[in-house]
């Protein structure tokens, strides 16, 4: 059974508008995510129900997955659902001492689906290791995102 709650968050030496900057452009996903290799998105800007075609690759798996923005507050919160495991992934954007604390989740809620389950089981290694690469997955999201919005705020000063 899939976890109903991995998160991973890191400290942002930047403002909120540096760092929703980065994580609002959904198309640049593909620079920051080890999984997510590209989305591409539907119409025009972001913002609540903006849907998205997301292509994934895991080692030699690549698969296609879609999703909905189910969440969307400028400089404090963007989610969006996967349609094909229900799962919801989101960026929230906190006040910190030194910038801007920015947290990933993925939420499972009531449950996955069964194609995903049966294929995290069979395909990915078990629901155990799927979710620890996941989770270390973040952390290398976060880092790249940090990376990217501390850049821009040097660049802005």
């Amino acid at each position: 059974m899939a976890a109903p709650l991995i998160e991973e968050s890191i400290v942002v030496n930047a403002s909120a508008e540096d760092v929703w900057a980065v994580i609002s452009d959904l198309k640049r996903m593909g620079e920051w995510s080890p999984q997510c290799k590209k989305m591409i998105v539907r119409g025009g800007s972001v913002g609540l129900g903006t849907k998205t075609i997301n292509v994934n690759r895991r080692g030699p798996l690549v698969w296609p997955t879609t999703s909905k923005v189910v969440r969307f507050a400028p400089n404090k919160e963007l989610a969006f659902r996967v349609a094909e495991n229900r799962t919801v992934w989101s960026y929230t954007i906190e006040p910190s001492e030194s910038g801007v604390k920015v947290t990933e989740k993925r939420e499972v809620g009531d449950g996955t689906t069964a194609v995903s389950a049966f294929l995290v089981d069979k395909v990915m290694g078990g629901t155990t290791n799927f979710e620890a690469e996941l989770k270390l997955g973040m952390a290398e999201t976060l880092g790249k995102i940090k990376r990217a919005a501390e850049a821009s705020a040097s660049r802005a000063a």
